[in-house]
């Protein structure tokens, strides 16, 4: 029991920590009810009746693994459902957004979306080269999302902390279409190669210039490995080129972007030749740095485009919530154009707008998406509703391959931190992140019920303190099966399952080496169901 002067700096203690957050992340408690007013107004004119609130149980498994990247263990589980609080719903969001856990799934995240997936030698040279760690720091420390931006794209790191930013660029190995291709998605939200050969067929607003322009940007970069690390440098002269369209009809690649004024450039004459020289460039200020140019391509798009670029703030918005609702307001998230409007324009101009106002805080952003009601509404779908842009009940979304990964680890091990056997099979099979639409294919189901390693996962995951062990540790039927459902599936099993359970059981023979089989086959079942590989 705690004495009165220890009990008092607990108390002190969760208050700070309490009050150090709201001063980080600002009070949320306006911001909530600005986005349940803007979705009750849409239902209310639609005559909608939402799902109501989904259990608590139900809540505690949807975010963990929204948050966190994994299930809640048992004890967690326990303790969240014996809290007797009124806003413990909003004290459990608190705590997982400071874990260590929270900031690894969150770079998983964030990982996927902007350099999607790759080989196991692609993840390696991604932790080698310092990427996975600057977002890390990113998540850890909260850094402002516009920062974010614009240190990955001018790619001049200023500290040890930025070296790993240089990876977006480095990455892509000098290919500048590849480059303006996948920055258009992960910072603006929309797509651009399909302006390539020609104005956008559907989306007429994004031109052919814009494709050509965003090019024209970076194509005098290239990578470089100098005394200080992997860099980016970048010449003062040439990429002038011209692009045709499909009646053949040429046009210079002017320095220019979708909604941006196009960034003036003196180009020399065609019969020109320009050479070379450090009049065109000024020193860097740190030693073993590349010379800088006085006139930068890639400066000039991260100060005169970037910058305050509206799609930055609507584009990120856009994808933490359809991250964290199975769904975006734009949908599908990276084609925020004239051919797919938002569900609930007021809504996502609000949210891009709000989270501008708070210095771009990714922190805040999520918090106030995971608090609000339309985040913890039954995934029930209710009858005579059929469209998941009304965002009336919870939608559904598949587990992640790090979400798979780790629940799995942890549900038949106790930890997360033996996950990585799974990581590189799931990663391939299980690659989207935001799928447009969700589909379990003949590859998926194969993949579960044959794949080696994942088979011998379960077999191997017995030392005592495993799930198998502990099951068959404990003296009836009722017992293990609530065991194993609290642990899997976060819920207690229902009479029948458990009454088909022991006949399962029953049917094989006495011996405990034929039941400790039966409980492989029945933990593989319940990973490999429905139930557990989906968030709902």
């Amino acid at each position: 029991m705690l004495k009165p002067l220890s009990l008092l700096f607990v108390v002190l203690y969760a208050t700070s920590a309490v009050l150090a957050q709201q001063q980080t992340d600002g009070d949320p408690a306006e911001g909530i009810h600005q986005i349940n007013q803007f979705l009750q107004t849409r239902w209310s004119d639609q005559q909608i009746t939402p799902a109501a609130d989904c259990t608590d149980e139900r809540f505690a498994r949807r975010l963990h693994l929204d948050l966190v990247g994994r299930i809640p263990t048992v004890q967690e589980l326990q303790t969240f459902l014996q809290d007797r609080r009124p806003d413990k719903r909003q004290q459990l969001i608190r705590h997982l957004l400071q874990s260590e856990d929270y900031v690894q799934h969150f770079a998983d995240n964030l990982d996927t979306l902007l350099m999607g997936r790759g080989s196991s030698r692609v993840y390696q040279q991604r932790q080698q080269n310092n990427w996975r760690a600057w977002l890390e720091s990113v998540i850890r420390d909260n850094r402002a999302w516009d920062d974010c931006v614009r240190t990955i794209l001018l790619a001049r790191p200023q500290s040890e902390t930025d070296r790993g930013a240089v990876w977006f660029l480095y990455e892509r190995k000098d290919n500048y279409q590849k480059i303006a291709e996948e920055l258009a998605p992960a910072f603006f939200g929309i797509r651009i190669e399909c302006a390539q050969c020609h104005d956008h067929m559907v989306a007429s607003e994004i031109e052919q210039r814009h494709y050509w322009g965003l090019v024209a940007f970076f194509n005098r970069g290239k990578n470089a490995s100098t005394d200080n690390g992997l860099r980016i440098q970048e010449s003062a002269i040439g990429g002038f080129s011209e692009f045709a369209n499909l009646e053949g009809d040429s046009s210079p690649n002017l320095l220019t972007f979708f909604q941006s004024a196009t960034v003036p450039e003196e180009r020399p004459e065609s019969t020109d030749k320009q050479e070379d020289s450090d009049d065109f460039y000024t020193a860097s200020l740190i030693d073993g740095e590349p010379r800088i140019p006085k006139f930068s391509r890639r400066e000039s798009f991260v100060n005169q485009v970037a910058a305050d670029h509206p799609l930055i703030a609507r584009a990120f918005v856009n994808r933490i919530w359809a991250l964290l609702t199975g769904r975006g307001i734009v949908h599908p998230f990276d084609e925020m154009d004239s051919a797919h409007p938002p569900s609930h324009p007021e809504l996502l101009d609000w949210l891009a707008q709000d989270f501008r106002s708070s210095g771009y805080n990714i922190r805040r952003l999520v918090r106030l998406i995971v608090s609000s009601r339309v985040y913890q509404l039954d995934s029930s779908r209710p009858a005579g509703l059929d469209d998941p842009a009304t965002f009336a009940w919870g939608l559904e979304k598949p587990l992640t391959a790090e979400q798979l990964a780790r629940s799995a680890s942890l549900a038949l091990r106790g930890t997360g931190d033996s996950a990585a056997a799974l990581l590189e099979p799931f990663r391939q099979i299980f690659p989207d992140l935001l799928p447009e639409t969700v589909t379990t294919g003949v590859d998926d189901a194969l993949f579960l019920s044959n794949n080696t390693a994942f088979t011998n996962y379960i077999s191997e995951s017995r030392a005592p303190n495993h799930l198998l062990t502990q099951i068959q540790a404990l003296p009836n039927v009722n017992e293990q099966a609530s065991l194993a459902f609290l642990t899997v599936f976060g819920r207690v099993p229902t009479r029948e399952e458990v009454q088909r359970l022991q006949t399962y059981l029953n049917s094989a023979a006495a011996d405990a080496d034929s039941l400790s089989i039966r409980w492989e086959q029945v933990l593989w079942a319940m990973l490999t169901s429905a139930e557990f590989r989906f968030n709902h």
